[in-house]
C-alpha cells in the first residue's frame, strides 16, 4: 500500500512539528504544512494530498471555509478538522462543511489513527509472496 499523503493546516508552528514527528511515527507520509486556509487551499492544488488535517481557528480562513472549499473541488481530499474546541456546535458545522471527520486536540493520540485507517480501509495491501517469473 502506498502512504497515505498528508497535509497539515494549522497556525501553530509547534503543532505542526508536533503532527510531523507524530504521523511519521504511523508512516503517513507528510507533504506539506500550510498556515492558514487560504494557504491550504493553494497547497491542496499544488500538492494533491489524499488527506488534510485542518484546525478550525486560523488566521485569513479558518478551517471550516476551507474544509467547504476544499471539499467542492472535484477529486477532493479527505479533510479531517482537529480543534480544541470540542463542542457539538463546532462538529455540526464540521459536518456541514463537508469534512470527513472531526477530532478534538485533546483526544488525538486516541481518535485520529483509528479514524484515519477507517477513511482509508478501502486501499488494501496486497499480499506480498514469490514473484512469479
Amino acid at each position: 500500500m502506498s502512504p497515505i499523503r498528508v497535509l497539515l493546516v494549522d497556525d501553530n508552528p509547534g503543532f505542526l512539528e508536533a503532527m510531523t514527528r507524530f504521523l511519521a511515527r504511523e508512516q503517513l507520509d507528510i507533504v506539506g504544512r500550510s498556515h492558514n486556509g487560504s494557504e491550504a487551499l493553494g497547497d491542496v492544488d499544488r500538492l494533491k494530498p489524499d488527506l488534510v488535517l485542518i484546525d478550525i481557528a486560523m488566521p485569513h480562513m479558518n478551517g471550516l471555509e476551507a474544509t467547504r472549499r476544499i471539499k467542492a473541488r472535484p477529486g477532493a481530499p479527505r479533510v479531517v478538522i482537529l480543534t480544541l474546541h470540542d463542542n457539538p456546535a463546532y462538529l455540526a458545522e464540521a459536518q456541514a462543511a463537508g469534512a470527513d471527520g472531526f477530532v478534538a486536540k485533546t483526544q488525538l493520540g486516541a481518535q485520529l489513527m483509528p479514524l484515519v485507517r477507517a477513511l482509508f480501509s478501502h486501499r488494501e495491501e496486497r499480499p506480498s509472496g514469490p514473484s512469479e517469473r
